[in-house]
């Protein structure tokens, strides 16, 4: 406790020594890129700007089983879930800024993540139905490793969620790039510009040590990396 006291003192010294505009730039990067929104910018960027991978599905079925499905589970479940609980007093702020704040709010993401994919993985099964395609249900299934990671990190040390969305959607668009015989070259410098601008902005203003955002990056694409192989 007296660590994380220390390291929250240092880094509030830190970021009252940076200057006001760059500190608002930063905090509205973390709001736009937050972990809830990052994995649907994911699913409108395959539905609305990939060129065929959603090709086959019937406008109202894009908006419901895919853009509808993504956004409940994604975000509209997630931040009902942590309005719940600073409500009912279970945690202390919605930022989660301790570890123990992030423990249920974690737990909770992992079902919805786990019910977003297994409604993916079998919707062809269904009646009248099409597959839903492969690279939606493995980023679904990265997804939900991600929060198995970021819970598993959580008992040793605040990992930074930012992070961790983040490198789940670089290594997601580098796979699509390295697998498909399409241009993806601008879509990926994108991802990795995005990455970057989001990473510096925790730096900026948030209590998280260097290691816990590196790390953050690093289990994103780990998650990404298992969920593509094992999908």
């Amino acid at each position: 406790m007296q660590t994380e006291l220390h390291i929250n003192k240092d880094h509030q010294q830190l970021e009252n020594k940076q200057p006001l505009l760059l500190k608002w730039g930063a905090k509205f990067i973390s709001y736009i890129f937050h972990p809830v929104f990052v994995p649907l910018y994911v699913i409108i960027f395959l539905v609305f700007v990939h060129p065929y991978l959603y090709a086959g599905f019937h406008p109202v079925l894009k908006k419901t089983a895919v853009m509808g499905a993504a956004f409940i589970a994604f975000t509209f479940f997630p931040i009902i879930t942590v309005l719940l609980l600073k409500g009912l007093k279970f945690i202390d702020s919605i930022y989660l800024q301790t570890q123990r704040d992030r423990i249920i709010p974690l737990i909770a993401c992992m079902i919805w993540y786990f019910w977003l994919w297994y409604i993916w993985k079998n919707f062809g099964k269904t009646a009248n139905a099409i597959d839903m395609p492969e690279q939606a249900v493995k980023f679904a299934l990265a997804s939900f490793i991600s929060t198995i990671v970021a819970l598993m990190a959580n008992i040793k040390l605040k990992i930074s969620l930012h992070a961790i969305g983040m490198g789940v959607m670089l290594a997601f668009i580098a796979l699509l790039a390295f697998s498909q015989d399409l241009n993806f070259g601008l879509y990926f410098s994108i991802a990795i510009f995005l990455t970057g601008l989001v990473c510096t902005a925790r730096f900026i203003v948030s209590n998280h040590t260097t290691a816990e955002v590196y790390l953050g990056l690093l289990g994103g694409i780990a998650s990404m990396l298992i969920a593509w192989w094992v999908g």
